[in-house]
């Protein structure tokens, strides 16, 4: 069936453009001059909103199998639909942990079975020996955790995390060998574990305490390990991903390594530019760790991602429950770290760019289009003929509150309740088929389908 988006603005070619979208199936047939599509196609009307790629989110957590309890497929696909998002790729902290060909065929047949949203999966790169197999499945990247969690086993459970230099070497070899990209979370755990103890010392478990630690040395457990992955990569040949992106040097340090001709990539999440701060730590505590970005980093975060420096922007969506949560207020190191966040990111995008952070190309590019072709989904991030119809309507001048009560995730809360923005997701529609509208959910488990990377940038 064809379907017309008219009475819209379309973002394409890099600039808002009054056309209609002829979609065709589940693929954008043509860009058309308003009215002149087909006379018996469904309309869905468009008046008063702009029509940009779907995004493309590369890194969600969506906690099946092992975490059902916090999130499972059906409800996190159903947030990525409500925020705009089309496409997701999982992460391997899940239990069993994804570090075999086995658990990846596991894992991919629940998405088939349960996700409304297209995806594909990260395997953890621990076992050099399953990177080939896992590779030939069509996954678009692999993931290391170099952080294993203190005083708790989740959410970075110690199977997964990596460490030593040595076996940080042998996997980027033979992740180097498959041609894909080794997206990493950047830590020096040895550094983590001495400033920690200074704190325990004295008895201080506090959420303070415990954001203080990680933007401990103006940020040097993120610098030093960066700067040795960077190295690797360069003597590997990897293509590296970094996610979590957060300092000024990071920022430089990205530069450097590209003008030496290192493949580096970059990401930031919703937290680093709208959470993060001491005073959000104050009031909601563990609910709005992840981590601490301190004022001038944040700054610099926004300059980077405005500059193409930073080349995308995802989620990292890590629901807990507010069980999971509270116990931080008596001792942070025992709650779970993470904060969910697809919804309600665009959004707040949309709300940044009104107040002058990011242009509108700037943003599609970094929810759309950049991990689009960065992770090789050549029919995904565009607007243009051929591609699929991943299509997100937004409102670009809507006023609301984000509220505990609009959720979608499993968890029912949000570190943003009570925040009123300007900029909404109205429609979202994924290779032609709509999943939510008029304010609901409406499309079902299934529809979904595995996104292979055909080719990475």
């Amino acid at each position: 069936m064809k379907r017309v988006i008219t009475g819209g603005d379309v973002f394409v070619d890099g600039r808002r453009r009054r056309l209609d979208i002829v979609v065709n199936g589940e693929s954008i047939e043509a860009l058309v001059t308003p009215g002149s599509g087909p006379t018996d196609a469904d309309v869905i009307d468009a008046t008063g909103l702009v029509a940009i790629p779907g995004g493309v989110d590369v890194h969600v957590h969506t906690r099946e199998p092992g975490y059902t309890h916090k999130e499972d497929l059906i409800t996190v696909s159903r947030a990525a639909a409500a925020g705009g998002y089309t496409t997701i790729f999982g992460m391997p902290n899940l239990d069993p942990p994804t570090m075999t060909a086995e658990d990846l065929d596991s894992v991919l047949e629940m998405y088939n079975e349960k996700c409304i949203v297209d995806y594909n999966h990260n395997p953890a790169a621990k076992l050099v020996d399953q990177i080939p197999a896992m590779a030939e499945r069509g996954i678009a990247a692999y993931k290391i955790y170099m952080v294993v969690d203190t005083g708790r086993t989740y959410p970075h459970p110690a199977a997964i995390g990596v460490h030593d230099h040595g076996e940080l070497l042998r996997a980027m070899e033979a992740v180097a060998r498959t041609g894909l990209r080794l997206m990493v979370h950047p830590h020096d755990q040895a550094i983590m574990d001495v400033v920690e103890q200074a704190f325990w010392a004295k008895g201080d478990r506090s959420p303070a305490a415990y954001g203080k630690t990680l933007a401990t040395g103006d940020g040097i457990i993120w610098d030093t390990a960066t700067a040795t992955l960077l190295r690797l990569a360069e003597a590997t040949g990897c293509k590296l991903h970094i996610v979590h992106a957060q300092t000024i040097r990071q920022i430089e340090m990205f530069k450097q390594a590209r003008a030496r001709g290192v493949d580096v990539t970059a990401e930031t999440n919703h937290w680093a530019l709208f959470l993060g701060r001491m005073s959000d730590i104050e009031e909601q505590g563990s609910y709005v760790l992840s981590y601490m970005v301190p004022d001038h980093h944040r700054e610099a975060v926004w300059e980077a991602m405005a500059d193409g420096t930073i080349n995308m922007l995802s989620s990292d969506h890590a629901p807990h429950t507010r069980e999971e949560k509270e116990v931080g207020w008596t001792d942070a190191w025992a709650a779970h770290t993470g904060t969910p966040g697809i919804q309600e990111q665009l959004p707040l995008m949309i709300n940044a760019m009104h107040e002058g952070h990011i242009t509108l190309d700037r943003l599609v590019d970094l929810v759309s289009t950049a991990p689009a072709q960065v992770f090789g989904l050549l029919k995904k991030g565009s607007l243009a003929p051929g591609s699929d119809a991943d299509i997100a309507l937004l409102d670009l001048d809507k006023v609301w509150t984000i509220t505990n009560e609009g959720v979608q995730s499993k968890i029912g809360w949000t570190p943003y309740d009570g925040r009123e923005v300007k900029g909404a997701v109205a429609h979202t529609m994924v290779r032609g088929t709509d999943v939510w509208a008029n304010g609901a959910v409406v499309g079902e488990p299934g529809h979904g389908r595995f996104v292979r990377s055909e080719g990475h940038l």
